[in-house]
């Protein structure tokens, strides 16, 4: 018998390396991972190839993700962190929700959002220690159409710049958050604190990548919604104040100029006991247009 001639095409060789790998997932049984996986393997090579990743800068970046790793945990997500300063994060956000001009613009989520928001009334306060502040708004479709009883969930920084779960025990729990149920108008109401910019956490890897590179880390200042209704499409957002600072350079590159918003000053005493709130305050509306799901 003559021996057949044995296929060694799937050698690793540093010319066809790309090639060769990405051939190794053909087997996958899931073609959207086999398509992810052999994109990631092709691109991934052409980095290393183009800039020439010495063995060092490559065990360093290994030290770098293996640091960021070790600070998750259940209040903080430094891989998204890194994902948002990276730019990685706005860009999937934006791909999988096109600006139409129709709906309210997404954005981020951010590492900060918990999914257990306390349950508020409409017109309740969420926290103090800043200057006082009315949000108003209105959930509708793009037709116009109130959307009654959409679910409002909202989060923000503290006037010093801190979320609740930076600053366990010295602020009360959930400071800062609430779940809000519009009306049958589709309206929305909640008294807080005018939010002012202020540092992601620097005190990690993705800090020491931001000095390395002498990136600032500071983020416009604004409040998170999240705004879902049976029907609809779940819309992040962002409410921005106008006069904040960062608002062209922020550190996650979050800001889209539809969300940008007046936090305007009124001296009113009727209106300020109306919602409980010392005169003067700050008040902004903020309509949230949502697009509902075709069979939906």
């Amino acid at each position: 018998m003559t021996d057949r001639p044995r296929d060694l095409s799937g050698i690793f060789e540093a010319e066809r390396s790309a090639e060769i790998v990405a051939a190794s997932f053909d087997g996958a049984p899931d073609p959207r991972l086999r398509e992810i996986l052999a994109s990631l393997v092709r691109h991934a090579h052409a980095f290393v190839k183009e800039v020439g990743l010495t063995g060092e800068e490559w065990a360093e970046g290994i030290r770098f993700l293996t640091a960021t790793g070790r600070r998750c945990d259940a209040t903080r997500q430094e891989f998204i962190l890194l994902s948002d300063v990276l730019g990685v994060s706005m860009l999937v956000e934006s791909l999988n929700n096109p600006a139409d001009g129709r709906c309210t613009e997404s954005t981020v989520e951010g590492p900060f959002h918990l999914v257990d928001s306390p349950e508020r009334e409409l017109g309740d306060a969420i926290g103090e220690g800043g200057e006082p502040c009315l949000v108003t708004g209105r959930v509708t479709d793009t037709s116009g159409a109130p959307v009654a009883g959409a679910r409002v969930d909202v989060w923000q920084a503290d006037a010093d710049g801190f979320y609740d779960v930076q600053r366990p025990g010295e602020v009360p729990d959930r400071n800062l958050r609430g779940l809000f149920t519009a009306d049958g108008d589709g309206e929305f109401r909640f008294r807080t604190v005018v939010p002012r910019h202020y540092p992601i956490p620097t005190d990690g890897p993705v800090g020491a990548l931001l000095r390395a590179t002498g990136r600032h880390a500071n983020r416009a200042a604004h409040i998170h919604l999240q705004v879902s209704a049976p029907g609809v499409r779940t819309l992040t957002t962002h409410l921005f104040a106008d006069d904040s600072p960062y608002l062209d350079s922020d550190a996650v590159f979050g800001v889209k100029a539809s969300l940008i918003r007046t936090f305007a000053r009124v001296d009113d005493p009727g209106r300020a006991a109306e919602y409980g709130l010392p005169n003067p305050f700050r008040h902004v509306d903020f309509p949230v247009t949502v697009r509902r799901e075709p069979g939906m």
